[in-house]
């Protein structure tokens, strides 16, 4: 029996000619993520365990994201003590205020990771970079310590679900409305400890913009990793930025898949996963009773130029509704300067909204949007937990920039085609 891409991967990296389902293994990094929550942990680890070094100081990278500029005086000691280390070992992808970004916004962009890589990071959403064609997954910060000392980690091979796109995207459908219809149709534990393995003709209907939503959210549905097939699409995003050499897997036509899925694209409509779940997903026209207090276009998942300009159309012109706090927060400082330049902030701030510096912030309720008692959101973040992002009575609704765009213009949650 052959293997998956990831399977294949983690082979490579492994040093090994084959890997099976449940094996465990220890495999080479590529690169070894943190951020200003996670690293600090994980510098004590590395610091208790007595570790005088790292692997390679060009192979990890930290991330000042999620509550950066500083919003109190813990986050400043973090940020300081992240900062210190990173000085200590010369760690030369440190990014702070200024230069800094959302972290699986930034990490492609600046090129750190290419096809073929294995990636760890100190962050759940780290499976972001199989839209590249590398395997990527979240650990914990001690893994994340004895990976900056090592540049091994140890892995048990994950068995795959494989997802054959077909057809190509409606009219103001993007790649989280294919996510969200995805893991509403599995569940949150549909994927779990498995890799979501994503091919099919309809892959030229989706942007790397898509494709970095879609894997983003793969730990939504319990998966271990996300990951697309490279194609030309891949490949001409990744020749533009690369920093190293990239080796491409294909998965073996004899692969084992524990299930095997066919998405058609066209079929899909806007999509929100409502409290408080992202499996628990409906239309977006079945939702218009639906009032809201704060709309946030923004996140690791759905802030980068795409998304932005997707929701500027919409906005051209408008006005957000009386009473509605919306919250625009471009995910690198490049799309933020982007945004500028094609007159998307000049649109944001006419319509009525805030834009903010790059952050993780409102996200996971830290800052820059804190909701309050029995408040409600929408939001094109990735997570709509009790108390996510504030009050425990508070409500979130997840959605595309589209659906974010049009609901802040009605108040109500709104279908873009319905505008």
């Amino acid at each position: 029996m052959g293997m998956t891409m990831t399977q294949k991967i983690l082979a490579h990296g492994a040093n090994l000619e084959k890997v099976e389902a449940g094996q465990l293994i220890r495999t080479k990094l590529n690169l070894v993520l943190g951020n200003d929550i996670t690293t600090p942990v994980a510098i004590n680890e590395f610091n208790k365990v007595g570790f005088d070094g790292v692997f390679d100081n060009k192979k990890i990278a930290m991330v000042m994201d999620h509550f950066v500029p500083n919003k109190d005086i813990k986050a400043a000691e973090q940020t300081k003590q992240c900062r210190m280390f990173a000085g200590k070992y010369d760690i030369e992808n440190y990014f702070d205020v200024g230069d800094m970004g959302i972290e699986h916004a930034l990490l492609p962009e600046k090129g750190l990771v290419v096809p073929g890589d294995i990636v760890i990071g100190a962050d759940s959403h780290t499976c972001t970079y199989g839209a590249l064609g590398a395997f990527s997954t979240g650990v914990g910060s001690t893994d994340m310590a004895a990976g900056m000392a090592t540049g091994e980690a140890w892995f048990k091979v994950p068995s795959a679900i494989k997802f054959v796109l077909k057809g190509q995207l409606q009219p103001m459908v993007s790649g989280k409305d294919v996510i969200l219809y995805i893991i509403g149709k599995i569940g949150v534990d549909g994927a779990l400890y498995k890799s979501m393995e994503f091919t099919g003709e309809g892959l030229k209907s989706l942007s790397i913009d898509d494709r970095l939503c879609m894997a983003n959210m793969a730990i939504e549905a319990g998966a271990k990793n996300g990951i697309f097939e490279v194609d030309d699409i891949t490949l001409a995003y990744v020749n533009e930025r690369k920093q190293h050499d990239y080796k491409v897997f294909k998965a073996d036509e004899d692969a084992e898949y524990d299930e095997v899925i066919e998405i058609d694209l066209s079929k899909i409509n806007s999509t929100v996963a409502c409290p408080h779940l992202p499996e628990n997903t409906k239309d977006a026209t079945e939702l218009t009773d639906i009032k809201v207090d704060q709309v946030v276009i923004g996140s690791c998942t759905n802030g980068r130029y795409s998304d932005l300009k997707a929701a500027a159309e919409i906005l051209r012109g408008k006005h957000i509704a009386k009473g509605i706090r919306c919250i625009v927060i471009p995910a690198t400082q490049t799309i933020y300067k982007q945004a500028i330049k094609e007159g998307f902030i000049d649109i944001f701030i006419d319509a009525g909204c805030a834009v903010s510096t790059p952050t993780c912030g409102p996200c996971l309720g830290g800052y820059m949007g804190i909701l309050a008692e029995d408040e409600v959101a929408l939001a094109t973040t990735n997570r709509n937990f009790v108390g996510r992002m504030g009050h425990v009575t508070s409500k979130i609704y997840l959605a595309s920039p589209e659906v974010a765009a049009a609901t802040a213009i009605n108040g109500y949650i709104t279908d873009p085609k319905a505008l």
